[in-house]
């Protein structure tokens, strides 16, 4: 997948949506990320995006000092901006502001296109590599840009289908375990999980079992022949529960965009279902 293409397109759209509601009304609500307006939301994309600016330029290999504010490299006049902590933060979303994203996020996209992704860096994850952040920063960039065109009262466009596939496969491989970690999450008991792509093929199995996760990516001999032998209206006895969407409605539940009544279909165990975000709780 080329990574770097569907970043640039979705900072670009992420940019232009921010740049609209900078329009000298307060700043829109983000009704997927309570507590922050657009001014917020900008101001944390483009902190992160600095940050790992810094991180692959420099060759980071430990975490930088987060209160080291030359980091982020604001410019002087940054008065009317919002604080990074605390909100939601009310009045127009400042265009200098989205000035400083865009600049940011330019900078990033030209280090991903120009260092090889497998140059070591800090990360939060066991994989340490400058191409880990082109995966996860690509993913936070569709989510964000989700989020900031949901604000603006129109319908979101969803997300491109194979970066979506490959954001519910990075869910169950990288932040499913790190959340867990993160929250201290309960151990799993052997709850399984199915989730169905609608618009093309994707499935993925996905078991909790202590501390661990077991994914599994398609059908396997046993899953098939349960599903021969499954009951409309029921979950395929391999799994507790199905849930079965687009690749972007799969990739927005598991990042707690929208509710399991917005896929397309969800049978099995309700008990199971809502347990999901107790094993693995948000961020």
């Amino acid at each position: 997948m080329d990574y770097s293409a569907h970043f640039h397109r979705e900072i670009l759209a992420f940019e232009q949506t921010a740049r609209g509601a900078a329009d000298g009304t307060d700043a829109p609500l983000i009704p997927s990320c309570p507590g922050w307006t657009m001014s917020d939301l900008v101001l944390h994309l483009g902190g992160v995006h600095r940050l790992l600016a810094r991180v692959i330029q420099d060759r980071l290999t430990e975490q930088p000092d987060l209160t080291d504010i030359t980091l982020f490299d604001l410019p002087e006049d940054h008065a009317d901006w919002p604080r990074p902590t605390g909100g939601p933060h009310h009045g127009p979303v400042p265009v200098g502001l989205v000035d400083w994203f865009a600049e940011g996020a330019a900078r990033l996209e030209a280090l991903f296109r120009s260092v090889d992704p497998r140059v070591p860096v800090w990360t939060w994850s066991a994989e340490r590599t400058a191409g880990f952040w082109l995966r996860m920063q690509t993913i936070e960039a569709a989510l964000h840009r989700w989020d900031a065109e949901l604000a603006t009262g129109r319908r979101a466009r969803p997300v491109e289908p194979e970066l979506a596939v490959d954001a519910v496969t990075q869910t169950f491989e990288v932040m499913a375990p790190a959340r867990r970690t993160w929250r201290e999450a309960p151990a799993g008991a052997g709850e399984r999980f199915r989730f169905r792509r609608t618009d093309g093929p994707g499935l993925w199995t996905v078991r909790f079992d202590g501390d661990a996760i077991h994914l599994t990516t398609g059908a396997t001999e046993e899953d098939a022949t349960a599903e021969d032998a499954a009951d409309g209206g029921t979950a395929d006895p391999a799994c507790d529960v199905e849930l079965a969407g687009t690749a972007s409605d799969l990739m927005l539940y598991l990042w707690q965009r929208i509710p399991a009544e917005r896929l397309d279909e969800v049978t099995g165990d309700r008990a199971v279902l809502d347990r999901y975000f107790t094993l693995v709780p948000p961020v």
